[in-house]
């Protein structure tokens, strides 16, 4: 995905987030999520990819890299307790009367 598919993609996700009552949170590409310790705050600098998990020089706390930035995600968009839990679907909605029925076949058919 490039720079113009991902504009579609988050452009789309924030049409349909808006049509169903939801809110959308962009959360800046230079945020430095899997530097920062998500229990103390602590920004412990750039690591390579294959660091997968690293300890807080400042508490101690062992991180997994992914898991630490989900939470600091999550907490850079403002949602760390209202996203737990929430409900991502809409309702269900009713079919229109001209959407409900076979479609294709005369109404008086019948089946042998």
């Amino acid at each position: 995905v490039h720079d113009s598919g991902w504009s579609s993609f988050t452009s789309m996700l924030e049409y349909k987030a808006q049509r169903y009552g939801r809110t959308f949170v962009k959360v800046g590409r230079f945020e430095p999520t899997s530097q920062m310790c998500s229990a103390c705050g602590h920004r412990d600098g750039p690591k390579p990819l294959h660091v997968r998990e690293w300890t807080c020089r400042a508490c101690g706390m062992l991180h997994d890299r992914d898991h630490n930035a989900a939470i600091n995600v999550k907490t850079a968009a403002g949602l760390a307790v209202s996203a737990c839990g929430a409900p991502v679907r809409p309702g269900a909605i009713p079919a229109q009367r001209e959407e409900t029925g076979s479609h294709g076949s005369p109404p008086d058919a019948r089946a042998a």
